[in-house]
């Protein structure tokens, strides 16, 4: 299959669109949303110049199923399914922050810990730990949500300072994150995994907060095996992982971290095929399930409007 990297749709009330690094997000009347999960591929806030074959239909269907296992403990955007890389739901508010929550010492933490900070986000970390070790208790370390470029780190303190989100409603959202991490934790546990990190994005709509966007996805998340975590973290070897960290790791040891005069290297067909294999081998883990590709009939664009314009007639 050829990999959808852009789209051009003109939906029945249609009232605009916004094309962010992965989504292009249709609004429809101002009331709904049409989020299309492209193949686009993004890293260090970057999007690579390939896209990767089957990755939106994984993103989208992953998405789709922890909102659903998560409804009873926050209401969610997602109204419809309407196609394998398309969700449609209500249309919100968004809170200017992005909740992340870190359950072990890895990634961006790790390498802010392993150059000397404690701190994160206002957060302390406990001293001595080494890399992908569990902290006592998961914390949050909360970014900006920036529009564009890179999104930063900032304190629950610096975000009710500066007006972005109330104390009430930052502690809520707080709370939620807290539970639905646990349940994603779960969850992964009885497939093997270990949710290592990960992150949510909140918006309101008639004075409620919902839970928006994707969520416990490889692109937002972070996964350990669970088998073998132990006897790694013991020898100090790297943590065998299903997540996006993959790509990261590929693309720091050929040079680039998205930095200023980086040139991205070469995504050759077996580095897209590659990537597309562990996308799809994320799925079958994190849901238990054969992950079925959609059917393009040669042309994906064509199934996703009828599938969209379907799926909008009947709301």
């Amino acid at each position: 299959m050829e990999a959808i990297t852009r789209t051009d749709f003109n939906f029945p009330g249609q009232a605009g669109k916004y094309v962010g690094k992965v989504r292009d997000v249709y609004d429809i009347n101002g009331e709904y949303l049409v989020m299309i999960v492209t193949d686009r591929i993004s890293a260090f806030d970057v999007v690579l110049p390939e896209g990767i074959p089957y990755k939106g239909q994984v993103l989208n269907q992953i998405a789709s199923k922890f909102l659903d296992a998560t409804s009873d403990i926050i209401p969610n955007w997602k109204i419809a399914e309407a196609d394998p890389m398309v969700t449609i739901g209500h249309k919100c508010e968004p809170f200017k922050v992005e909740m992340v929550i870190r359950g072990y010492l890895s990634g961006h933490a790790w390498r802010e810990y392993k150059a000397g900070k404690r701190t994160l986000c206002g957060v302390q970390m406990p001293d001595g730990m080494v890399e992908n070790q569990k902290f006592p208790e998961p914390i949050i370390t909360p970014t900006t949500k920036a529009a564009e470029g890179h999104d930063e780190d900032i304190s629950k303190e610096e975000i009710i300072a500066s007006g972005l989100v109330s104390r009430e409603e930052y502690e809520q959202l707080e709370n939620y994150t807290r539970a639905i991490f646990r349940r994603g934790t779960e969850i992964a546990a009885k497939m093997g995994l270990i949710l290592v990190d990960t992150k949510y994005e909140f918006g309101k709509k008639d004075g409620k907060i919902y839970l928006m966007d994707e969520i416990h996805t490889p692109d937002s998340s972070r996964y350990f095996y669970a088998e073998g975590y132990g006897e790694r973290l013991a020898k100090g070897e790297k943590q065998k992982q299903l997540s996006k960290e993959f790509v990261r790791e590929w693309l720091m040891a050929n040079g680039f971290q998205g930095k200023e005069g980086q040139k991205v290297p070469e995504m050759t067909p077996e580095i897209v095929r590659s990537i597309t294999d562990r996308y799809i081998e994320l799925y079958e883990n994190i849901t238990g399930e054969k992950f079925v590709k959609a059917e393009d009939s040669g042309d994906v664009l064509a199934r996703i409007e009828k599938n969209v314009t379907e799926c909008l007639a009947a709301l």
